[in-house]
């Protein structure tokens, strides 16, 4: 337990704490995917003639720029 946490039971006793809610950090990388496959599930609805190669190295390339996004996010985090 840090020291800066109260004890099981007491209230009040720590450091003052902000009232508003904690907001968790974005993942980038499932953002990021999320909205390539959505991306390619329309492409696919809107226009089923396209060949698989191109979609297959545009989702490739997609998640290959998605995990670059989340490292530097995670660089410039730290």
């Amino acid at each position: 337990m840090r020291p800066e946490a109260d004890p099981p039971g007491v209230r009040g006793s720590g450091p003052e704490r902000p009232r508003g809610r904690r907001l968790h950090r974005t993942d980038w990388m499932a953002f990021l995917s999320g909205m390539l496959f959505v991306v390619v599930g329309i492409v696919f609805i809107a226009e089923p003639s396209v060949r698989p190669l191109p979609m297959f190295l545009a989702v490739v390339s997609g998640l290959g720029l998605a995990g670059l996004v989340a490292i530097l996010a995670k660089v410039i985090r730290r």
